[in-house]
């Protein structure tokens, strides 16, 4: 195999981690609504595990990215797919981060807002997604 291969595929790997633990995360809004099965402990120990997983998701995706970007002769890291990724990317991260702190800061009083901040972190991924799969202007 070669660079390019290897690049690929951590990059997509990165992706895939990134999707897998958002939909942990949305299985734990789930469980944990009015009723559900999932109690507060055991919410805030999945979730102190996929939380920090899309962050880690999210910087695999950034440096094999780029770093694909730079490699690869026929994208340039100025393609303008590639720029709105990355600014996407930014809010992706900003979003799950606050979304996090603010489910740990007081689940049941910040649960609305963690919903919106999770919501916006995973749509913005979502764009992100189609973006890399189909490369508009590319």
């Amino acid at each position: 195999m070669e660079l390019y291969d290897w690049l690929l595929f951590l990059h997509v790997l990165s992706a895939f981690v990134v999707v897998a633990a958002l939909t942990a995360l949305w299985g734990i809004v789930y469980a944990t609504r009015a009723g559900g099965p999932l109690e507060g402990p055991d919410a805030a120990r999945i979730g102190a595990f996929a939380g920090p997983m899309v962050g880690a998701g999210l910087m695999g995706t950034l440096i094999f990215g780029v770093w694909l970007a730079l490699d690869v002769e026929i994208y340039d890291i100025l393609d303008g797919w590639i720029i709105a990724a990355l600014v996407l990317w930014a809010v992706a991260g900003w979003a799950g981060g606050a979304a996090g702190k603010t489910f740990r800061e007081d689940p049941v009083a910040g649960r609305a807002t963690g919903i919106r901040l999770q919501a916006v972190n995973t749509a913005v991924t979502f764009v992100i997604l189609i973006l890399m799969i189909w490369k508009p202007g590319a």
